[in-house]
């Protein structure tokens, strides 16, 4: 029972950090990035669809993305969809077959601001981690009666290494970024 309460914190804690790792990719660097596209949506038949599902990217020097629909009769949504996302400053340009977009290029006053997003992203993150450890530790506590004392509380410091290991994860997955962030 305990070691199914510590093996569900770990994956959710894993899930936690992973999560936080790809919304440090959406967050633009100097450099285009095809993942800083897969979390827009696009309006496609009125569903919204990821980008992803609808156009493939690549990018063919360092800050140009050239995205290609799959389907032609999407490019004016993809567009309008590229555009009006924040934080990107993006602006698509359409040949018919398919979108070129140019990101310009970053101020140090707008890398700042990069670096307060992903840190709040990291933030939460680490709340989100919290969250599981407090859920788990009272899944422990319930469980005080039916098994030993003693062996709730090596599972509670077993948690709290877990709990750790997750955290520095996150913080080191925020250096790299704010480093990369602020690379020049």
């Amino acid at each position: 029972m305990i070691a199914d309460v510590l093996s569900d914190a770990t994956t959710r804690m894993q899930k936690a950090v992973e999560v936080a790792k790809d919304d440090f990719s959406s967050v633009r660097t100097g450099r285009a990035n095809p993942q800083l596209f897969q979390k827009i949506m696009v309006s496609y038949y009125g569903t919204p669809t990821p980008l992803a599902q609808l156009a493939s990217m690549q990018n063919p020097e360092a800050r140009t993305l050239v995205v290609t629909p799959y389907d032609k009769g999407a490019l004016k949504d993809i567009e309008q969809a590229i555009r009006d996302t924040p934080n990107l400053g993006a602006n698509p340009s359409n040949d018919g077959n398919i979108i070129r977009v140019t990101l310009p290029e970053l101020t140090e006053e707008r890398r700042r601001e990069f670096v307060k997003i992903v840190r709040g992203k990291a933030e939460d993150a680490r709340v989100s981690v919290r969250n599981i450890r407090r859920k788990a530790k009272d899944d422990l506590d319930a469980l005080k009666g039916d098994v030993g004392d003693d062996e709730v509380s090596r599972a509670e410091k077993e948690l709290e290494q877990i709990t750790k290991s997750n955290v520095d994860a996150i913080d080191d997955a925020l250096k790299r970024k704010e480093a990369e962030l602020l690379e020049v």
